[in-house]
């Protein structure tokens, strides 16, 4: 169904290749302005944030959810991923790159050795920034 074999990864390229076809089949590039792609990205950001609004503090792998419970997360997830990857793409964004290079940016702002000798409040600072 998604058209990668298993064992392949999907990459952002796959994923702007195929929203950038998605839209021009349905003749939705008029509507795919930054600004409306954003807007629809917070709205997907805010339907993420219901699921998790009463459940508290989760453990990895959410353990305790039912299938179908995660299968919506991953939807969700997902919304959230592709109108990022969208709107990345009409802003002339290479997303990929720009990741990477906040990653070093960070390691830069958080070195190693501060993680290792810092008090919690560094650390949680760290968290932060991502």
């Amino acid at each position: 169904m998604t058209g990668v074999p298993d064992g392949e990864s999907v990459t952002l390229d796959l994923l702007k290749k195929k929203m950038d076809e998605f839209a021009k089949e349905r003749n939705w590039e008029r509507f795919h302005s930054p600004r409306n792609l954003l807007l629809a990205l917070v709205g997907e950001v805010g339907e993420l944030s219901e699921i998790f609004q009463w459940k508290g503090e989760v453990p990895k792998g959410l353990p305790d959810w039912k299938e179908e419970e995660k299968v919506h997360l991953g939807e969700e997830l997902s919304d959230v991923l592709l109108y990022l990857v969208r709107l990345s793409d009409m802003c002339g964004v290479d997303l990929g790159k720009a990741a990477l290079r906040k990653v070093e940016l960070n390691a830069i702002k958080y070195p190693v050795t501060l993680s290792k000798t810092s008090s919690d409040e560094n650390n949680n600072a760290a968290h932060d920034s991502v």
